[in-house]
């Protein structure tokens, strides 16, 4: 990773902190965008080699156009890792349900803005919880239907998936050697899910999965896979044991929804629309 500089969100804790720790071992330089820049600063002394500390809030399309305008410089990975699940039901500055807007949206805006800076590859972090996800295109922001925690944590975890696939058929099309590739942790012991409103049956079930979890080291080992292994585009890495919860990192296969391409583009124009954010590059007109 020596001469490669690396932008990862959410750095302050958990498998982003392990990643951008990881690859700064490795010689990359490591800018950490973070939505605290306490926590972050707190994160970035636990590390060796070039690291950065910057404010991102993908919660705020505002902050995460101004993180865009102030990275003039060329970026050779992004690694879009934050995220947070099963909130209390919440919206982000713009509006958008809180886990949709920030897991997905806020990283696709973001990853449109850099674009045309990134030179090697985007990394998508998704999760397990894919597998329950359903894109409701009539209500992707809960503003009709009741909202519920675990359905709107699946869609956007979903989303992650279909966006990775999308952004890679797009770089095709443009002729780009950027790739597209995606990752989960399996099980992994980390704070992604906030404890403030959650109910005690919901703490108990998260007792229940942390009898499976593995550590966050180890959850970061897909991510770091996805960003750093000789694999095509559109790859999807995840734990090779127990159905996927944990284990060294392999290509894994993903549901028939996360490979369904007219949804995945039906996202992609719905996401451009929310955040008035569109794909950057352009198609040679050759093509």
């Amino acid at each position: 990773m020596a001469d490669r500089t690396v932008v990862v969100t959410g750095a302050n804790s958990g498998i982003g902190r392990v990643t951008a720790r990881v690859l700064a071992e490795r010689g990359a330089r490591v800018l950490l965008a973070v939505r605290d820049l306490e926590k972050g600063r707190a994160a970035a002394a636990t590390m060796t080699g070039d690291v950065e500390v910057r404010e991102l809030d993908l919660a705020d399309l505002s902050s995460i156009r101004t993180f865009a305008q102030q990275l003039t410089e060329p970026i050779d990975l992004l690694v879009n890792n934050a995220g947070l699940s099963l909130p209390p039901m919440s919206r982000t500055a713009d509006g958008f349900e809180l886990q949709f807007g920030t897991n997905h949206l806020g990283h696709f805006a973001l990853t449109n803005l850099l674009l045309p800076q990134i030179r090697e590859r985007v990394v998508t972090v998704a999760s397990l919880a894919h597998l329950i996800g359903s894109i409701d295109f009539a209500d992707l922001n809960w503003e009709r239907k009741p909202y519920r925690d675990y359905p709107a944590y699946g869609q956007s975890k979903l989303a992650n998936l279909l966006f990775a696939s999308e952004l890679q058929r797009r770089l095709e099309r443009t002729g780009s050697s950027v790739i597209s590739t995606a990752a989960h942790p399996g099980i992994s012991a980390t704070n992604l899910m906030r404890p403030e409103g959650q109910s005690l049956g919901l703490r108990a079930s998260q007792a229940l999965i942390g009898l499976f979890t593995q550590s966050a080291e180890h959850g970061a080992l897909p991510t770091l896979y996805a960003a750093t292994a000789d694999v095509p585009g559109d790859s999807y890495a995840g734990p090779r044991h127990l159905m996927g919860l944990r284990g060294a990192p392999k290509l894994v296969r993903r549901t028939a929804r996360a490979r369904d391409a007219d949804a995945a583009r039906r996202l992609w124009e719905a996401s451009e629309e929310l955040t008035g954010v569109a794909f950057p590059l352009k198609t040679p007109l050759s093509a």
